[in-house]
C-alpha cells in the first residue's frame, strides 16, 4: 500500500509539473477583434495620449484574422477609424519580420494615410501585395 501511494504521489507531482510548464505565448497571437494595437504614424489622432488603448473592432477579410496588409476598423478615442496593419507579433511566413507590437497606420476611407510619416520600419513585402499601398509605402522612412 505504501509503495502504491508513493507511486501515485510521484505521478501526480509529475503531471502537475507538466501542467504548470505549459503555457500559450502571447507573442503567437494574431490580430482579431478586441486586440490592442499601436498607431505608428504621426497623425494627431494616434499620437495624443488617451486613457484607452486603440482596439480592433473589425477585420476586413473572410477569416477575421488580420495579417500584414489587411485593413481593420479601430475604436480610437471614441471614434471609428480604418487602419492598415503594417506589423504584427505573430510569426508569419518565411522571411517575414516579426515585430514586438501590433502596428497599424491610420488611413481614410479612400485609402490615403492620415499622417505624413511612419515612425517604425515597414515590411518590404507590402510592395508585392495586391491593393493600394503605394501612398503608405511613400511615407515610410525605413523598410525591413
Amino acid at each position: 500500500m505504501a509503495l502504491f501511494s508513493r507511486l501515485w504521489f510521484g505521478l501526480t507531482q509529475l503531471s502537475a509539473a507538466q501542467h504548470r510548464s505549459f503555457s500559450v505565448s502571447t507573442a503567437a497571437s494574431a490580430i482579431y477583434k478586441m486586440t490592442r494595437v499601436r498607431v505608428v504614424d504621426n497623425s494627431s489622432l494616434g499620437n495624443t495620449p488617451y486613457h484607452r488603448v486603440p482596439r480592433v473592432i473589425h477585420v476586413y477579410n473572410k477569416s477575421g484574422i488580420g495579417k500584414v496588409g489587411n485593413k481593420v476598423l479601430l475604436a480610437i478615442k471614441g471614434q471609428k477609424k480604418k487602419a492598415l496593419i503594417v506589423g504584427h507579433r505573430m510569426p508569419g511566413d518565411r522571411m517575414t519580420p516579426r515585430f514586438d507590437s501590433n502596428n497599424v497606420v491610420l488611413i481614410e476611407d479612400n485609402g490615403n494615410p492620415t499622417g505624413t510619416r511612419i515612425k517604425v520600419p515597414v515590411p518590404s513585402h507590402l510592395r508585392k501585395l495586391e491593393g493600394e499601398y503605394s501612398k503608405v509605402l511613400a511615407i515610410a522612412l525605413r523598410f525591413v
